[in-house]
């Protein structure tokens, strides 16, 4: 029996070793998923805007890409979760797959099981999303303003200052999350409820590296954004009126 979480699931596979390549591809599809895979950088590109994965499976070593700068830009293309399946033991590259995008980390050589269960548990937060975003608890508001900054979730635009964000997915959502409670802080579980629709024991570093990288972008605009201010121990919120002007992001 095809487990519900695996159904009609379609995962890219970036990797260069054909040998492995063809190992993933017969494991995953004869446990139910769709595979296609990418031997370079330049044919994951063509082929994530081609099928719009679920999920992608990115090796950081490619030969014409760096994969860490492959990964931001395919987090950018497609609304779809990022595991690094990657040979690499330096911590910097594990940290920085994080801040550019990616949902989980495993190294090489790796385990056949734990990856099926790291690809399941990034599935079940990408389904919950999409099930919370197609029946909502209550409709959302058209547009959340918080300052200069506004929410149009009618075409899922993002501006601050009249000029607009380019946000990942993620990013997005998170956003989204943090504005319909200014000034309300919201643990770090909460916040990845609300992002992925599911919260695990590894959640906490996933969001506070996002909420680096939300930041470094929200402080590039013109216009003075509404800081995302920390809660030591908790988790973040973000300031709108008096409290904005005294909070440090």
């Amino acid at each position: 029996m095809v487990n519900p979480v695996r159904q009609s699931a379609s995962i890219l596979l970036v990797e260069d070793d054909p040998g492995i390549a063809l190992t993933l591809t017969d494991v995953l599809e004869s446990n139910g998923y769709t595979v296609r895979t990418a031997g370079t950088g330049a044919e994951a590109k063509t082929f994530v805007d081609e099928m719009n994965p679920d999920l992608i499976i990115l090796d950081l070593m490619l030969p014409d890409a760096d994969g860490l700068v492959l990964c931001s830009d395919l987090k950018a293309r497609a609304d779809a979760s990022i595991i690094i399946c990657s040979a690499s033991t330096q911590t910097r590259d594990r940290v920085l797959s994080l801040k550019l995008g990616a949902d989980d980390f495993i190294g090489k050589p790796f385990n056949i099981d734990e990856l099926e269960a790291r690809i399941e548990a990034v599935l079940r937060r990408t389904q919950g999303v999409k099930a919370a975003e197609t029946t909502p608890a209550r409709p959302p508001s058209p547009q959340e303003r918080v300052g200069d900054l506004v929410i149009d979730r009618s075409r899922r635009r993002v501006t601050l200052g009249g000029e607009p964000l380019q946000l990942t997915p993620t990013e997005y959502r998170l956003l989204c999350a943090l504005a319909a409670h200014p000034d309300e802080v919201l643990s770090r579980e909460e916040l990845a409820q609300q992002v992925w629709g599911y919260a695990d024991a590894g959640v906490g570093r996933a969001i506070d590296a996002h909420i680096s990288r939300l930041r470094v972008k929200l402080n590039a605009a013109k216009a003075p954004p509404p800081p995302i201010v920390s809660v030591r121990g908790f988790g973040y919120k973000i300031a709108e009126g008096a409290d904005a002007n005294t909070a440090v992001a």
